[in-house]
């Protein structure tokens, strides 16, 4: 069974791949603007799902997902520039924040969604640390301006939850929304 993954994330395929699934990339074209007063879990959810739904393929299992990190009520994503990144990293820093993933798995009009909650304890950085590892670009693309599996896994001190979240796609909810989806016969949802 090939899955169509509706991300431009490489982290995510790389995931995918992997764990043995064969994936199709289809990235899906949607707004990813935060709608006023909507929660982060909200936020994640509807993304996901518009991600999958954006690009349904008949017969075929559709995976959308969204990541995002939360501290101090704040919701980080992508930094949009170096300065971003190294102002998140300085939020982050010697202190505990939460990796939230929205995850919607689509296939000929049945859904599965849901949210995956990570929590991710940073090591106490100082000033130098943060604009150096900003300065390596590996913040660039990531929700909270860091990358667990890269540069960044030297700060992390603990994590409480899937990994794979933090990463940017939490496998296990994936696959076991994948089996539950594949042993319903279609449309009977």
């Amino acid at each position: 069974m090939k899955l169509v993954l509706a991300s431009r994330s490489p982290r995510r395929e790389k995931l995918l791949l992997e764990a043995g699934y064969d994936v199709d990339v289809q990235p899906a074209d949607v707004d990813e603007c935060r709608l006023e007063c909507e929660s982060p879990r909200a936020y994640v959810l509807r993304l996901a799902r518009a991600k999958a739904a954006a690009v349904e393929f008949p017969r075929k299992v559709v995976i959308g997902a969204d990541t995002v990190v939360l501290i101090d009520g704040l919701v980080l994503g992508k930094p949009t520039d170096r300065s971003d990144a190294t102002r998140m990293l300085g939020l982050l820093a010697g202190r505990t924040h939460t990796v939230l993933s929205g995850v919607a798995v689509i296939c000929d009009g049945d859904v599965l969604d849901g949210v995956e909650e990570t929590r991710v304890t940073f090591a106490p950085l100082e000033m130098q640390e943060i604009v150096w590892y900003a300065s390596t670009g590996e913040p660039d693309d990531k929700a909270g301006a860091y990358g667990i599996q890269g540069i960044g896994s030297r700060f992390i001190e603990r994590i409480e939850g899937s990994y794979t979240n933090v990463v940017g796609l939490p496998l296990a909810l994936v696959h076991r929304f994948i089996r539950q989806i594949r042993s319903v016969p279609l449309g009977t949802r």
